[in-house]
Order: C-alpha cells, then sequence, then structure tokens
C-alpha cells in the first residue's frame, strides 16, 4: 500500500507537490479518501500521479535552462554596472583631491596675506571701532560670576566612586 510519503519520496518532491498534483489530475484518477481522511492509493492513481509529475517536469528544464540565461544576463548587466560605478568613483576621487589641493593652496595664500598685513602697521579703516560691542559682550555682573558651580554626577555606578 502506498503512501503520499513514499510517493514522495520516490519522485523527490514534497508531500505539498503530491497533494497539488492530486488535486491537479482528473478526478476519475485521483485517489479516495477512507472514513478518516488518509489517501487510499491504487495502481491507477499512483501510475496517475507519477505519469503528471514526468510531463510536467520536461517543460521545467526548459524554463530551469531560460531562467538560467536571464539569471547570466542579469548577472552581466550588474557587472557592467559595477564597473561603471567604479569608474564613477574613481573620477570623484580625483575630483576631491583636486579640491583639497586648491583648498590648501587658497589656505597658504591666506596665510601669507595675513603675515604681510600684520607686519604692516594698520591703515586708520582697519582699525576697529572701540565701542562695537556687537561681536563679543564682556562679562557683567549680571552675565558673569565668576565662580562656576559644579554639580557631582549621579551616574549608574556612583556608589563604587565612594
Amino acid at each position: 500500500m502506498e503512501t503520499i510519503s513514499s510517493i514522495a519520496k520516490r519522485l523527490n518532491v514534497t508531500n505539498g507537490r503530491i497533494y497539488q498534483i492530486i488535486k491537479e489530475i482528473p478526478a476519475d484518477k485521483q485517489p479516495k479518501k477512507d472514513v478518516k481522511g488518509k489517501y487510499n492509493f491504487t495502481k491507477e492513481s499512483v501510475e496517475a500521479i507519477e505519469s503528471y509529475y514526468n510531463s510536467s517536469s520536461s517543460p521545467k528544464i526548459d524554463n530551469e535552462s531560460d531562467l538560467v540565461k536571464q539569471l547570466r544576463a542579469d548577472l552581466e548587466d550588474a557587472k557592467a554596472e559595477i564597473k561603471a560605478k567604479n569608474n564613477q568613483i574613481d573620477k570623484f576621487q580625483q575630483l576631491l583631491s583636486q579640491q583639497q589641493q586648491l583648498n590648501l593652496s587658497t589656505n597658504r595664500q591666506n596665510e601669507k596675506l595675513l603675515d604681510t598685513t600684520t607686519n604692516n602697521p594698520l591703515s586708520q579703516d582697519d582699525i576697529p571701532l572701540k565701542s562695537d560691542d556687537t561681536d563679543v559682550s564682556e562679562p557683567t555682573e549680571g552675565n558673569y560670576k565668576g565662580v562656576e558651580n559644579k554639580t557631582p554626577k549621579k551616574g549608574l555606578f556612583s556608589w563604587l566612586r565612594r
């Protein structure tokens, strides 16, 4: 007497696939269920399952070869895209290097300009006004008390510091 598991093992498929095949074969060749709900396989029903599986498995090979061809084409596309991205990365690295060199030369020029202006006396236009307090305010009694009050930190392991 055949069971779902024995048929599945022989065809090298899962039990679920056998159930699917049973639903797809003609009703007159399907195995009948007993009172407990188990299938009773006759020789005809097993042959119908096997013939349906064999007939449906051969087109799968064609589909698999088409799938392999499609996957290979996708792989080639991905390789070409990766190569293009690598070229873009190389160009961006060159541009970044050029930008860094330009920044460095600009900084050197600025330093030279600062050095020459500090060595030369300031003209009347370069001297800042003494009453201009817009940039920095000096500490007064209202905004600075001269003493910082630090509270001890109480953390998770503060009991270890006692």
